[in-house]
């Protein structure tokens, strides 16, 4: 199967949509520290932040990494077929993208990184771009880009309780 746009990998770049799609751009401070990083970091590259979300993921591997194949499901009964188009894993940066295959309600690609600012801060930021592909996407218009928004802002929330430090012991 393959992409639905063009432009693949170009979520690489910070800040570029293509002609005719919509640009989201949605940064989440989650704290500080390196064992944050590398929990946040292993949440995401791993499907975890997904995961609980609340949204289903049905991946070809444990983890990202490119050519794997992922269906996300969403409300139990949209499924949204992807591929990871890159990953990266450095010292103070982890994450990866995918990009829509044919059956995607959504025509584009999504990144979700984590990244370690030189003062310590880590921070999730999700870039994607995007336009309709069915047509209950394009029926939303608006609406639907307010719901990617508010999932990408999501899963900074869902991520900082997921990487919070256990104060039970």
């Amino acid at each position: 199967m393959s992409f639905t746009y063009a432009d693949v990998g170009a979520t690489r770049e910070s800040g570029f949509c293509p002609p005719g799609f919509h640009p989201l751009h949605v940064r989440s401070r989650l704290g500080e520290g390196q064992a944050l990083f590398r929990r946040a970091a292993d949440a995401v590259l791993g499907w975890e932040m997904h995961r609980a979300l609340g949204v289903g993921i049905d991946a070809a591997a444990d983890r990202a990494a490119p050519d794997v194949d992922v269906t996300v499901t969403l409300a139990g009964m949209i499924k949204a077929p992807c591929r990871v188009v890159w990953t990266v894993e450095e010292p103070r940066r982890a994450g990866w993208a995918y990009g829509t295959l044919a059956g995607h309600p959504e025509c584009g690609e999504e990144s979700f990184v984590v990244d370690r600012t030189g003062d310590g801060t880590v921070w999730l930021t999700i870039s994607a771009f995007s336009r309709a592909a069915k047509w209950y996407a394009r029926a939303g218009g608006p609406a639907t880009r307010g719901l990617q928004h508010a999932y990408a802002r999501r899963c900074g929330v869902v991520l900082r309780k997921l990487c919070a430090p256990d104060d039970t012991a």
